[in-house]
């Protein structure tokens, strides 16, 4: 045995004794299985609802459900689904429901029943379970020749059920009768608020296989979406670095060394598989823990999702494979994206210290399950809103996930792009209201699809069901579609049953009769309700009525009543001798008016004149005489 192969099984054993130690050590964690919701529809006598493991390959329809039609291979040997199927896609549908092909467990990979289900032209997989147990994740085998070609082109969901499940819908397919069952992942992500969390447990290493290919197209593919969602403060987004430790009677071996540091604390396996040669896993983890500090240095700035450029720039320009996995490279791209590369290095810390890392000693507490979220066993995983994703890591299949957590009609806009956009409100209006003729739909698309709710046009608010019927209430209501209430034009005038005094309601106006929806022109002079009087003539027309008096009276509508037009010779000369005493009794009045007036203006303008001009005697001496006193002369000075 050559020493290369000795490295390398030491390397594995090395391996194997710090995941088996880690999981050993971790007693608070446990593994969730992520579960959809299965409903038997039919046959009534099955009706009922049942859980199913995702798995961890194909598309499942976050956000979304599928209703199919259940089949089971008649042919013994073909039940477990490891060769393909006989005939040019034999399962695929004939109706508009999808087939969903019911397999039995065991013989082959799980995934391999998937692609040969896939190729038969089934739309999903469902695995019955070969033990009564609990539910585990179907996951994706270990990378080979023979499952790189496929795993990548699985694009149908798949799910193990329990074996009594499985039974039951057997029993009834054998007598012949359809079994029509809801897979139902609506609710598979929780959404208990309108932002999204989530995050990607990932690894710098770019030489571990077809994993370390899926993670990073992932992460360059998905960049934008990510960044957007950031950016708009709808998503909040955290990588993890999964991170193993070296046991202690190991710690001083040259193999934990070169895996390892901070003395065992942090390790990676060896990227190549062998020490000998290449890069060591002591590499990959400084690199983890700077893509960890890249996106800490960056979130403290507001500009977390910079994380997302320079792991796809480092991808490109540092890759393994080029031989330029190196510290120099990692910080010419860190000045590249104009980040602080002193602050970085700060939050890394010193690994050759015996001390923990904060980083990545956070990094080994998360990967503990708590809450819905499990221990994170796979790499890559991703978590939405504290479950784990399961299926292929692929752009719009994670985007579809992620926009399944946000609360129902608070999707963001890039949930509603082409790529996921199905807009059921296109296909007969969604089965909402819609007044076509004004073009008002109570149809509103989301991720999740359509919801019927009564619109708001150009501020007038609608108020019914959403599915039957809307009706526009408040001010402004009979501006649209007359608040669909009834309404005519006649010569010219216009006639509304809508009224702003009547906020919610439709009432005939004056004239007509029904309940607002329908009027009808009442006939006022026909059923005795005007022109009363004596000598009165009532003719109907739409919305009223005119009324005429006979000769040449004239017709006071207020009185209902009717008035001489003719006035007598004496009644004129009444008139005229009232108007002239009136006249004369009006001019004598005037005259009066303006002597008096006169006269009181005159004797105020005197009395204001002599306190501010003294009259001329003033200035003259005066004589004062009293009784039995002699005259005498005085003076003013």
């Amino acid at each position: 045995m050559g020493i290369e192969t000795l490295g390398f099984r030491w390397n594995i054993i090395i391996i194997n004794i710090i995941i088996v130690i880690w999981v050993m050590n971790e007693t608070e964690g446990r593994f969730v299985v992520e579960k959809s919701s299965i409903s038997v529809l039919s046959p009534d006598n099955l009706r009922s609802k049942h859980d199913a493991a995702i798995g961890n390959f194909g598309l499942p329809d976050y956000g979304g459900s599928m209703v199919g039609t259940v089949v089971y291979p008649r042919k013994p040997a073909s039940t477990y689904g490891c060769s393909k199927f006989d005939g040019d896609r034999p399962f695929k549908s004939n109706s508009s429901r999808p087939t969903i092909l019911l397999l039995d467990r065991g013989e082959c990979y799980f995934a391999l029943k998937a692609w040969n289900a896939q190729l038969a032209g089934a739309s999903a997989v469902l695995v019955v379970d070969a033990i009564d147990e609990p539910l585990i994740t179907m996951d994706s085998p270990e990378a080979s020749t023979t499952t790189d070609d496929f795993i990548e082109k699985l694009t149908i969901p798949s799910a193990l059920i329990h074996i009594s499940f499985g039974q039951s819908i057997k029993d009834v397919l054998q007598k012949d009768q359809e079994v029509l069952l809801k897979l139902d992942w609506s609710e598979s992500v929780p959404h208990p608020d309108q932002r999204v969390e989530f995050e990607l447990w990932t690894n710098s290493n770019d030489e571990c296989g077809a994993r370390c290919d899926e993670q990073m197209n992932f992460i360059k593919n998905f960049k934008g979406h990510a960044q957007i969602l950031e950016r708009g403060g709808y998503a909040m987004f955290t990588p993890h670095y999964i991170t193993w430790f070296c046991p202690k009677p190991f710690v001083l071996s040259d193999q934990c060394k070169s895996q390892c540091i901070n003395h065992g604390r942090y390790c990676a396996p060896d990227p190549e598989q062998d020490f000998g040669e290449g890069y060591d896993g002591k590499q990959v983890v400084l690199e983890n823990l700077r893509q960890l500090c890249v996106h800490r240095v960056a979130n403290e700035t507001n500009r977390s999702w910079v994380w997302w450029d320079y792991v796809t720039d480092f991808h490109i320009r540092c890759s393994m494979k080029k031989q330029k996995y190196s510290i120099g490279c990692a910080e010419d791209v860190i000045k590249s994206l104009g980040l602080p590369s002193d602050k970085i290095q700060k939050c890394m810390g010193d690994p050759e210290a015996d001390v923990d890392n904060e980083v990545l000693k956070f990094e080994q507490d998360s990967q503990v399950g708590r809450g819905s979220r499990g221990d994170v066993t796979i790499l890559p995983t991703l978590v939405v809103n504290n479950v784990q994703y399961r299926g292929k890591l692929e752009r719009t299949a994670v985007l579809r996930a992620i926009c399944s957590g946000f609360k129902e009609t608070t999707d963001p806009s890039i949930c509603l792009s082409g790529d996921l956009e199905t807009n059921e409100c296109l296909d007969n209006n969604g089965g909402c209201w819609i007044d076509s003729e004004n073009g008002i739909s109570a149809c509103k698309d989301t991720f999740r699809g359509r919801v019927c709710e009564c619109p708001t046009v150009n501020g007038v608010q609608y108020q019914g069901d959403g599915y039957t019927f809307c009706k526009a209430v408040g001010p402004g209501r009979c501006t649209v579609a007359n608040g669909g209430c009834w309404s005519d034009i006649r010569d010219g005038r216009k006639f509304s049953a809508c009224s702003v005094n009547n906020m919610t309601g439709c009432s005939c106006p004056q004239g007509f009769r029904g309940d607002g929806h329908t009027c009808e022109d009442i006939n006022e002079c026909k059923e005795g309700l005007a022109c009363k009087c004596d000598g009165c003539t009532c003719k109907n027309n739409y919305g009223g009525y005119d009324c005429k008096c006979k000769g040449d009276k004239l017709y006071i509508a207020d009185q209902d009543t009717c008035i001489e037009r003719k006035v007598s010779k004496y009644t004129w000369f009444i008139s005229l001798l009232v108007l002239g005493v009136v006249a004369t009794a009006g001019l004598a009045g005037y005259i009066f008016y303006r002597y008096r007036l006169r006269a009181y203006m005159d004797s105020e303008i005197m009395a204001i004149m002599s306190q501010y001009m003294p009259l001329d005697n003033q200035n003259q001496s005066q004589v004062v005489v009293h009784e039995n006193e002699p005259l005498r002369q005085t003076s003013t000075v």
